[in-house]
């Protein structure tokens, strides 16, 4: 799993950091706002960890920039405060748990867990992005004259893109999703699968499109818009 964590207490973030990759979670350490919001911009991840306090920008503000966004990655709120009115503006905002500090790091962990639990609790059974559906029963892709029934990885791939549609995610991080952590799969698998799943959507008359960046990933888009 990958995570986000911005704190700005440079020694708090490395013990974290520490911990949380001896669980063999996957983590990219930020130290101010405008930074983690840089970061979900433009990656992936299963789940955010954001301190309230910091400079530039505050954990609040990015997690409501995140939301307006649409990016809906579960999150965990760090705060020294530990007042209502806090908790109360965090989970207003969009969090998805709090958690004030001082913390005993066993119920970070299990905050964590939690948190990442909740990302897979709902998954809507039809997936709806411009004139592409995506039904999450059968696997079958869906456009307004025709249909195709995916394969198990086809479908995996266009569920990622679709759920994360308008954010770039990059081929380590698709490779490690689709084929697993241990895969030895190598990273042109992935390459294939998205030309598998262009030919469909152009065969569908999509009106959306899986566009890619050279060395930042894939990313499901309206055709022709702006890359």
């Amino acid at each position: 799993m990958r995570l986000l964590y911005a704190e700005d207490e440079r020694q708090m973030s490395e013990a974290v950091v520490d911990i949380l990759t001896f669980h063999k979670y996957t983590v990219d350490a930020v130290y101010d706002g405008e930074e983690a919001l840089g970061y979900l911009k433009s990656e992936h991840y299963d789940g955010v960890i954001l301190d309230v306090m910091m400079p530039k920008m505050s954990g609040i503000d990015v997690l409501k920039k995140m939301r307006a966004m649409g990016i809906h990655t579960p999150v965990l709120m760090l705060t020294a405060k530990s007042e209502i009115e806090d908790k109360i503006a965090g989970l207003d905002a969009g969090a998805d748990d709090y958690l004030a500090k001082p913390f005993a790091m066993g119920e970070f962990l299990a905050r964590v867990r939690a948190l990442l639990r909740r990302r897979e609790e709902f998954t809507p059974e039809i997936i709806t992005y411009g004139n592409i559906s995506l039904n999450t029963a059968n696997y079958e892709l869906c456009g307004p004259e025709q249909t195709f029934t995916l394969s198990k990885i086809e479908y995996q791939l266009m569920e990622l893109l679709m759920i994360n549609k308008g954010i770039y995610l990059s081929t380590d991080d698709l490779l490690t999703k689709v084929w697993g952590y241990e895969t030895d799969a190598e990273l042109g698998i992935v390459w294939v699968y998205i030309s598998y799943l262009r030919k469909k959507l152009t065969a569908l008359n999509a009106d959306i499109e899986i566009s890619a960046k050279r060395n930042i990933g894939y990313m499901l888009q309206p055709r022709n818009s702006k890359r």
